[in-house]
């Protein structure tokens, strides 16, 4: 069993997100946010230099427009030629990996964050992350949000404003809410 509240979120255990080092990790990717989100465009590039260097991997030809929220940003890894819409937030608290090519359209929320199902743990403040992996070149429509513990494979489409509760099998299209495989004969 680990100790700190850090060491128990990056084991994947339940821990208590009120903790002061969690809360200064969650200041110091606050004030990444913000520079990427008021940054011109030109001097930003394509991602601004406070936020990638938070970021767990983050290439050169990785792409978030902004604004862009993310709570720690140091567990998300992006592949090569990744592009987010506007809008897109990632709740990171457990580890968030996106493939190579893939694209999510604006206002596509991430949450690994699950909080305890009793009140009162929840109340002081117990949750656990769960992470999610995306495959290569994954389309995500526009208002998808994605939750903790979910896989997408490679190819996977996600329509707009689908929620994804569940893994996605590579090359599938899943649409609604909750988020569930097209048959063929549909558009």
């Amino acid at each position: 069993m680990s100790n700190s509240e850090r060491q128990k979120m990056a084991a994947g255990e339940w821990y208590c997100c009120l903790d002061p080092e969690l809360d200064a990790l969650r200041v110091f990717a606050r004030k990444a946010v913000h520079q990427h989100n008021t940054l011109d465009p030109e001097s930003r590039g394509n991602i601004a230099p406070a936020l990638k260097a938070l970021f767990e991997k983050a290439p050169e030809d990785a792409f978030i427009e902004a604004p862009f929220h993310c709570a720690y940003g140091m567990n998300i890894s992006l592949g090569h030629r990744v592009y987010l819409n506007a809008g897109c937030t990632i709740l990171d608290t457990a580890s968030v990996r996106i493939g190579d090519g893939s694209m999510l359209g604006p206002g596509v929320h991430i949450y690994c964050a699950d909080h305890h199902r009793d009140p009162v743990l929840r109340r002081s403040g117990l949750e656990i992350g769960r992470s999610v992996a995306i495959g290569a070149d994954v389309w995500i429509g526009g208002g998808a949000i994605i939750l903790g513990g979910v896989t997408i494979g490679d190819g996977a489409i996600i329509g707009a404003g689908s929620l994804v509760t569940r893994n996605v099998a590579q090359g599938a299209t899943v649409v609604g809410n909750p988020a569930r495989e097209m048959c063929r004969d549909e558009p």
